[in-house]
């Protein structure tokens, strides 16, 4: 059964400011008709024992990710995020915040997941749980799965805001758009290993590296908007077109929230990711510094390099074959 829109939902969605909300805007709308808190957390943080009130999960290591993909947190079929989505009790009129126990993590995949499937009204709460304890507001003890009303939710599928390597291949080859690796450094360079076994490490020609844990600030809290964008534009110069990737598409997100808050529109995150592109052996991959020329907070013309510009150049042109192949 379809419910209403109610008066109060309607409020509650047009006092969305953004895809960024912080606790105290939370805390004074908690409980409202047609808001709905989902606590997105993965790994060690899923299933802890305290939440805030109210809160459902979105499961991204359970039913809200294709178990039937080959990399991990692979976006569900339309069909299949729209029946997980209305278990959870969520309507085309409902207003979404989305945290983790981590802080801003996995999150930004919920809404980003949202978002591809036609869905906006829908935010991140800074911070997470961690700044929501932070500011001393209540929680409660985890009870049993969400067991209330299923919603209407439809899935309407957007092209373009989840991509796969073909499409990651071309923008590498794209003098207009650029990809951004939100991984580590060392995870980035292969100087640490990757976290599943056997999957080689490194980079893709061409990438940059832009780890997500630099958009962040003391507390866990996203940047503010001008320094989001002076961390891009040092990374992208004028190119306005985004591609990002991680280890399985979940720290992506966080850059594509990011970005989002800087004023970029021409976004993709590559479901998969370089779990994706590892598994590929057609797939060509570097290590080192190979590929990207500074980061986003160094001087490109200090420290030792890893290589010489033809070097660099040879990755490229290698990226670029790859991708008409």
């Amino acid at each position: 059964m379809t419910t209403s829109r109610s008066a109060d939902a309607v409020a509650a969605a047009a006092a969305l400011p953004g895809p960024l909300v912080g606790a105290d805007w939370l805390a004074a709308r908690l409980g409202e008709p047609g808001l709905v808190v989902f606590d997105a957390s993965v790994g060690a943080h899923r299933g802890a024992d305290r939440r805030i009130p109210g809160a459902r999960p979105f499961d991204l290591d359970g039913a809200l990710s294709d178990h039937d993909a080959p990399a991990p947190h692979t976006m569900p079929r339309a069909a299949a995020f729209e029946e997980a989505i209305r278990a959870l009790g969520v309507d085309d009129t409902s207003t979404v915040v989305v945290y983790d126990g981590a802080g801003i993590y996995s999150s930004a995949r919920a809404w980003w997941m949202l978002r591809a499937m036609g869905f906006d009204r829908a935010a991140v709460l800074d911070g997470g749980l961690p700044a929501w304890t932070a500011a001393g507001l209540p929680v409660e003890a985890c009870g049993p799965a969400y067991e209330g009303p299923r919603g209407s939710f439809t899935a309407r599928p957007r092209t373009g805001l989840l991509v796969d390597a073909d499409a990651v291949g071309a923008a590498l080859a794209d003098p207009a758009a650029v990809v951004l690796d939100a991984r580590t450094r060392e995870r980035f360079t292969a100087a640490a290993p990757e976290p599943r076994a056997g999957l080689r490490g490194g980079h893709m020609p061409g990438a940059v590296n832009l780890p997500f844990g630099d958009l962040q600030r003391d507390g866990g809290l996203m940047r503010p908007a001008g320094e989001l964008r002076e961390a891009f534009a040092a990374l992208t110069g004028d190119r306005e077109r985004l591609y990002f990737s991680c280890g399985s598409g979940v720290t992506a997100c966080v850059l594509a929230l990011g970005a989002s808050l800087a004023g970029y529109s021409s976004l993709a995150v590559y479901d998969g990711s370089w779990t994706d592109w590892a598994m590929r052996p057609e797939r060509p991959a570097v290590t080192g510094r190979r590929g990207q020329f500074f980061g986003a907070s160094e001087d490109r013309f200090t420290g030792p390099t890893t290589g010489d510009e033809r070097v660099m150049l040879t990755d490229v042109l290698g990226a670029q074959r790859a991708s008409w192949s």
